[in-house]
């Protein structure tokens, strides 16, 4: 039997991702959180017209924020009643989560920062990583590992 929070039921929709995120930073531990949106926002996301390029994540006591994210105003709106582009926006999470997710962010060098907006079930939902930062040779290994992976694979595909 599936329940509304079995994963067979759930509905998923990619809206966007942050790229950056995943080549400057190393990616430890993920969480889903919900976003409180006001007005036509949803409608805004559901076009794709969010960037989470300069977007990150301030965990308070009680609340985790969303900060820097631009949702671009919904075009057919009441110009009078739309809200600011980047303003902050809170992350709903369980509380027992946001006080294992404050602990973790106080150690030094990491961080919580948003990877991908996706809608699920009609919800919008991001995705959001424990993170800590890159070294720049850090960064270099990466980019050579992947590339060893595609000529690897180039490599395998032409013999067949």
């Amino acid at each position: 039997m599936t329940g509304p929070g079995d994963s067979a039921s759930d509905r998923v929709t990619p809206i966007t991702q942050n790229r950056k995120a995943y080549h400057e930073y190393r990616v430890e531990e993920m969480i889903e959180a919900g976003v409180v949106l006001r007005g036509s926002e949803i409608k805004s996301v559901r076009q794709g017209k969010i960037s989470l390029q300069e977007a990150w994540c301030r965990i308070e006591p009680g609340e985790m924020t969303l900060m820097d994210c631009h949702i671009a105003p919904y075009e057919f709106a009441d110009a009078s009643t739309l809200p600011s582009p980047v303003r902050p926006r809170r992350l709903l999470l369980h509380r027992r989560e946001l006080r294992k997710w404050r602990k973790a962010c106080s150690q030094k060098g990491y961080t919580a920062i948003p990877l991908s907006v996706y809608l699920k079930n009609g919800y919008a939902k991001v995705k959001v990583g424990l993170c800590k930062g890159k070294k720049l040779h850090d960064r270099r290994a990466s980019i050579a590992e992947r590339e060893a992976k595609r000529r690897m694979e180039r490599a395998s595909s032409a013999r067949h």
